[in-house]
């Protein structure tokens, strides 16, 4: 069956609940110009508020040359981008700043939810790839040796990360960056509109970050897909000068039967079902996007301290659609 992947929230105009117009400027509000197409494999959004129209037009064509540019660096489908690189080569020299600092960021992230996140996952992602994509595949997935020897391949501390070198310490290793890598993009997008003097917009590049409030006043509202019924919304946030991202099996499947997902626990490699999905609300993009994907295989009473220590709100999704969330 075709992997594909999907969307688990949904952009809201205002506090009020009105949808997202996909056009520029939006019929409200003169000065709130927004854009709306693909970026990362995902529909994306920016919405942003400014006096000049020509000048906030000049942000967004700024954002998505930015975007463009990392997906140079970090893109698992471009052979020539310094990811696909380091994957073929086990090695990289000189890597380029931007995948040094979010592997150096991936692996902070690895340490506080106890090796949950990890980067280095892409080879159990090729094994159930493969797997699936023969003809012949027993429904029940790779094999436990196939699984075991996988697993050995596995593991950020086998990630060597230097300014001047990225390197593997063991054979057939590889980094994904879809757990982080949306996140991190986000993040640099908001750099970047509040640099041009932006002080209200909602990124979304995938995984969902806001400046300021919105123009209107009130937060920006966000709404957490219902995993039982994908398309729509269980339940809305509010979000001001905050991120939010979400992380659930259901959104790429490996096997018509749905038994298997993208959720991997590195030191299983076993894909889980712990939850239905997690939404992380956190201070940046990043930290949202790999924590939801951690908090994903963990259980409640080891993501709590995390919540704590970190200042999170994260909304839990149980496997019979119970709803629960952890505040800091």
């Amino acid at each position: 069956m075709p992997i594909t992947r999907r969307r688990f929230i949904a952009i809201t105009a205002a506090a009020g609940g009105l949808p997202l117009l996909p056009i520029a400027p939006a019929r409200a509000d003169s000065r709130l110009r927004v854009w709306s197409g693909t970026a990362l494999g995902c529909d994306a959004t920016l919405q942003i508020h400014h006096p000049d129209a020509a000048t906030a037009d000049r942000l967004i064509a700024a954002s998505l040359a930015e975007v463009e540019r990392l997906e140079r660096i970090m893109s698992l489908y471009r052979p020539d981008s310094a990811l696909s690189r380091l994957n073929r080569d086990g090695t990289l020299e000189n890597p380029p700043f931007d995948l040094v600092r979010v592997l150096s960021e991936s692996r902070r992230y690895g340490a506080i939810s106890g090796g949950a996140f990890d980067v280095t996952v892409q080879p159990l992602w090729n094994l159930y790839a493969g797997h699936f994509s023969q003809p012949d595949a027993s429904p029940d997935g790779p094999t436990a040796d196939d699984i075991a020897a996988t697993v050995a391949r596995v593991g950020q501390d086998a990630l060597d990360v230097d300014p001047s070198r990225l390197r593997f310490a063991r054979p057939g290793m590889g980094v994904t960056l879809n757990g982080v890598g949306q996140g991190y993009i986000t993040d640099r997008v908001v750099e970047l509109l509040r640099a041009g003097g932006v002080e209200h917009a909602l990124v979304d590049m995938g995984k969902t970050r806001a400046i300021g409030g919105h123009p209107a006043g009130g937060p920006w509202s966000v709404g957490l897909e219902d995993p039982r019924a994908p398309g729509a919304i269980a339940e809305r946030i509010a979000l001001t000068d905050r991120a939010v991202a979400t992380a659930g099996g259901y959104g790429t499947l490996f096997d018509a039967a749905g038994r298997f997902n993208h959720i991997f626990e590195p030191w299983s490699g076993r894909t889980s079902w712990r939850w239905l999905s997690v939404s992380v609300e956190a201070a940046t993009a990043t930290e949202s996007n790999a924590l939801s994907n951690a908090f994903a295989v963990m259980p409640a009473e080891a993501t709590a301290p995390v919540v704590r220590a970190l200042g999170l709100v994260a909304h839990f999704v149980r496997p019979d659609g119970a709803r629960t969330t952890q505040r800091a």
